[in-house]
Parts: C-alpha cells; structure tokens; sequence
C-alpha cells in the first residue's frame, strides 16, 4: 500500500542559512532527498524577497514524506518557516 502513496513535503524558510542548516539536520534524521532551492513569488522583483524551500520526498521510514509532514511542520516553525505537502 505504502508504494502507491507519494508525496513530498515542501519545508519554506526566509533565510537561506537556515534552509541549508534544517536541511542538514533533516538528513542526518535520515530524510531524503533534502534539496533546498531557492523560489522567488510571482511579482517579486527583490532577490531579498526570495524563500528557501527544502524538497523532502522520503522520511526515515522509507516511506513518503508526507506522512512525516506535522513534525517538518513543527521544525520549520522553529525557523519561522512553514511545511506544505505538494
């Protein structure tokens, strides 16, 4: 059942040291893949306006991130950030 779930959480930071520190700390707790891109808002003409997103496709489960969501939520709060489920 598990492999027909799918789900990534997305992990949005203002700060792009805290992006790459939470990311870090999310890979040593054995999420996947981690990635932090950079994503301007539509309309937004100040690279300062910029957020940090980390892509998490896998929990340490082995299982969707997803179902990991409310503790990546309460961890980017720490950061003042948020968590969304693509």
């Amino acid at each position: 059942m598990a492999e027909n779930v799918r789900g990534g959480v997305l992990v949005t930071l203002a700060d792009r040291e805290d992006a790459q520190e939470l990311a870090e700390q999310l890979l040593e707790q054995g999420y996947e893949p981690c990635l932090v891109h950079r994503v301007m808002l539509a309309g937004e003409d100040d690279a300062e306006d910029a957020d940090w997103v980390i892509e998490v496709r896998t929990g340490p489960h082995g299982g969707p991130a997803v179902f990991d969501e409310p503790h990546l939520a309460a961890l980017a709060q720490d950061y003042d950030g948020f968590a969304a489920a693509e």
